[in-house]
């Protein structure tokens, strides 16, 4: 009886840990990313695989490259219904010096969509770009995105669908490196964002520490012998 009620109480803290943990608020840290500060707001952040390939001046790229995981954000500046230009921005948690740029408004669209003969409109754009982007990630076999690097800072992103008896190109978009101050800026970001993350969630598990020091204290100093958590070890 007496370890079912300590399991209990293990379990009772767990939730209590999570539950501390999943409350906190990184809003106003995200809110410094710099990709914000013209207006634009964030519609899709995530890590899609992308075979990366390079180019050297005006020679075919090479036809293999090397598959990476490049954080792809995707922002819009504008309401849903009325965007007035779109802006993908391409990083690596590899490399923090890699940062590539693409910024489409309706002109550019207008553009893209003469020389690709793309059937849709501006305002359903960046709704079709979400669903390629996500298609890659959960059909890798089927579809592929493709980043050419070139020596002159440009790159082109392919997207492409395997139909097993051939390679289709679905859409072509173009990218440049972006400047070193925009680069250092979003090193910045990066760096301060992750330092003050640590922060709060080393304030966060001293409260986990003071609680379960208050709740049942044997277990904290069995969980401090046993080092299960960086939680408890730090001082209280």
């Amino acid at each position: 009886m007496q370890q079912s009620n300590q399991g209990s109480v293990v379990g009772n803290n767990e939730h209590n840990n999570y539950s501390l943990l999943s409350t906190m608020d990184f809003r106003a840290i995200d809110e410094m990313d710099p990709s914000l500060a013209d207006g634009h707001r964030v519609m899709y952040d995530r890590e899609v695989p992308f075979e990366l390939r390079t180019q050297e001046s005006c020679q075919k790229p090479h036809d293999v490259g090397t598959l990476e995981s490049v954080k792809t954000k995707v922002l819009v500046l504008g309401e849903d219904n009325n965007i007035l230009s779109l802006r993908i921005e391409l990083s690596s948690e590899s490399d923090l010096f890699f940062h590539y740029t693409c910024n489409i408004n309706y002109n550019g669209f207008r553009q893209l969509q003469e020389e690709q003969k793309l059937t849709c409109e501006f305002k359903e754009f960046a709704s079709i770009l979400l669903r390629m982007l996500n298609r890659c990630i959960k059909e890798p076999q089927c579809f592929l995105a493709v980043l050419i690097l070139t020596s002159d800072g440009n790159a082109v992103l392919e997207f492409i669908q395997n139909m097993e008896y051939k390679f289709v190109e679905l859409l072509v978009l173009p990218f440049k490196e972006s400047p070193e101050y925009v680069i250092r800026q979003h090193i910045s970001y990066r760096y301060n964002s992750l330092r003050s993350r640590l922060a709060m969630m080393h304030a966060r598990l001293q409260d986990v520490n003071a609680l379960v020091k208050i709740k049942n204290p044997s277990l904290l100093l069995h969980l401090q012998r046993s080092g299960g958590t960086g939680a408890v070890n730090t001082s209280t």
